[in-house]
């Protein structure tokens, strides 16, 4: 049974967070259909109930060309990280910033031929500017020299699939990660969760602790974040388990990260305790995502996969609550198949350049550096009714 358990753990949890349901050798796997039952169930409230805002916006950004600038991890990578830390295969790549370098998460990282898998690992990168191409320094190491995992998972397809990390920040010295704990994988863009959480490490990323106060139940709209630190507040913008949910927002001091009691969140008019009472800034379906601000043009910038066009947008905006601009397509999968998490570089200030890694599953499974050029100009408001299809282009 053990054995049988690792070939089907080996071959099969290769489905990230991409990707089909796999097919199951001895493992139970609870009913697909009761799950998105289940699913639907955990969150009640209109995923589709965003607010109504104005028409335009001046001074909302346009984005222009965007380029792939070299590939982070893989045998093919300038960090050829297969050879160094085998890490033949990953994804995700979102980054926070501590003790002067940039630190960059990721998901599932498998070995030559899908073997030695881990559910998340972890870069450091000496130099943090993007323009240098983001060479790794190191990896969180076994004494192998193999990249370890952070999180453990239990690796059990039902109950513990995998830890998937979704962001990380640094507060006051301590690394947090924000992790989700998945149950299975389900369809294209569906996987369903048991709960989330975080990890803090206080040895600059060497060993992890779970908090055992900072858990929150499935079902919340928070499953998976992007943090974004302003102004003396940690920004906490949710999604719910897979890609088809809103986006939500929280708040909370750094100093209390880690006391799910210390949080508030956006009802649509004020911040609210209750997290049960917070209402979608961005209409859905939603996908990773990051969020960052930008100084130089007074704005914030919100990047995330929308999955029913299979595309990378962005969205920007006066405010944390808003109100957001109409989704431009920054890159699609018709020139990047498979595509997917979009994470923001934290830079000092993002002006006319935007850089962001992006996992793609097909051709290959690792991450890359992308850069994208911003523009000044208006943009129209996202509302209610704005259609998916009302994407708009990238400007050429």
């Amino acid at each position: 049974m053990r054995v049988a358990l690792s070939l089907a753990v080996t071959f099969l949890s290769i489905a990230s967070l991409a990707h089909a349901a796999p097919p199951v050798f001895d493992v139970t796997v609870p009913d697909l259909a009761r799950a998105e039952t289940a699913m639907s169930a955990d969150v009640p409230r209109d995923e589709l109930d965003a607010p109504h805002p104005d028409t335009s916006l001046a001074g909302a950004l346009v984005v222009g060309a965007t380029e792939l600038v070299r590939q982070l991890t893989g045998a093919a990578s300038h960090n050829d990280t297969a050879a160094r830390w085998n890490v033949h295969g990953t994804d995700l790549g979102h980054m926070f910033r501590h003790d002067g370098a940039l630190y960059m998460v990721f998901g599932d990282t498998y070995g030559a031929d899908g073997g030695d898998w881990r559910s998340n690992t972890m870069a450091r990168i000496d130099d943090p500017d993007p323009a240098g191409g983001l060479p790794f320094a190191a990896m969180i190491a076994e004494t192998t020299g193999a990249a370890k995992e952070l999180v453990r998972s239990a690796k059990i397809p039902g109950h513990e699939w995998t830890v998937i990390p979704t962001n990380g920040i640094s507060v006051a010295g301590q690394m947090v990660l924000h992790y989700m704990s998945v149950r299975f994988w389900g369809a294209d863009d569906q996987w369903f969760v048991r709960r989330s959480g975080l990890a803090f490490s206080d040895d600059h990323g060497q060993s992890w602790t779970k908090s055992d106060r900072a858990i929150w139940a499935s079902g919340l709209g928070f499953e998976q974040v992007a943090y974004a630190e302003h102004d003396g507040m940690i920004y906490v913008f949710g999604i719910p388990q897979g890609r088809y949910g809103a986006v939500r927002l929280g708040r909370v001091a750094p100093e209390s990260l880690l006391d799910p009691a210390a949080y508030s969140y956006w009802d649509g008019a004020a911040w609210s305790h209750e997290i049960t009472r917070s209402a979608p800034v961005v209409p859905a379906p939603a996908g990773e995502l990051s969020v960052a601000w930008s100084e130089t043009h007074g704005r914030w910038l919100m990047l995330y996969f929308e999955p029913a066009r299979a595309e990378i947008v962005l969205r920007t905006a006066p405010a944390p609550t808003g109100p957001w601009s109409a989704a431009q397509r920054v890159v699609s999968s018709a020139d990047y198949p498979g595509l997917y998490a979009p994470y923001i570089v934290p830079i000092d200030d993002i002006g006319d350049s935007l850089y962001f890694t992006m996992s793609m599953w097909k051709p290959v499974y690792n991450v890359f550096l992308m850069k994208t050029t911003l523009e000044g100009g208006a943009g129209v408001m996202a509302t209610n009714d704005v259609p998916t299809e009302a994407l708009l282009p990238a400007t050429e």
